[in-house]
């Protein structure tokens, strides 16, 4: 099986003006195309060839020897994850289900908003900020370079990719306004409620 690059769940332009067509031809395009293309040229006559991008990222997680076919595949499942997590006219309040699991676990969903930014701030260099579910409570986790609550037995519901390449062609250095807007415009909460 040969991996190919996901279709993106929204047109290119639709999350203008706050994520740029020419950040998603560089973001999608260029770097999560180069992670699939890397990927199928690393497995390419192993025996991970023909395994499910899942399957692939467990066996090679812990194995130091294929931290090259980790980190592609990983960052495969990356983006598509995050692809998912945006919408056009997105942001806002999820449902009240969500909500009410929300609150339970941060108090408010403004102190949830204060906790996950402040984990995508403060991730030193390039990574993820995620909302994880476990044994029943949403927990913020935040992952360096490739890494991902997958590959640690944890289940990911919301991800905001705070490498440079994810908005630097749209807010420069200022991450902190590109999470405000990724909090307040863009989160796909429908999709993140169906990873329950």
């Amino acid at each position: 099986m040969t991996f190919t690059l996901p279709t993106l769940p929204f047109e290119k332009t639709a999350l203008e003006p706050y994520i740029s067509a020419n950040t998603i031809d560089f973001h999608y395009g260029k770097h999560h195309q180069a992670y699939v293309t890397n990927l199928n040229n690393l497995i390419a006559g192993t025996d991970m060839q023909g395994k499910s991008l899942e399957e692939i990222i467990l066996a090679s997680s812990k194995d130091p020897a294929k931290m090259g076919v980790f980190n592609n595949a990983a960052q495969v499942w990356n983006h598509t994850f995050y692809w998912h997590c945006l919408k056009q006219n997105g942001g806002g309040e999820p449902s009240a289900k969500l909500l009410e699991l929300i609150k339970a676990s941060f108090g408010d969903f403004e102190k949830f908003k204060a906790e996950f930014k402040q984990a995508c701030i403060t991730q030193f260099g390039s990574g993820w900020a995620w909302l994880i579910l476990e044994e029943g409570h949403l927990k913020i986790l935040k992952t360096s370079n490739a890494d991902l609550p997958l590959a640690h037995g944890k289940k990911a519901l919301l991800t905001c990719d705070v490498w440079e390449h994810a908005y630097y062609l749209d807010y420069q250095n200022k991450r902190p306004d590109y999470v405000d807007t990724f909090l307040n415009h863009l989160v796909n909460w429908e999709f993140v409620e169906s990873q329950l």
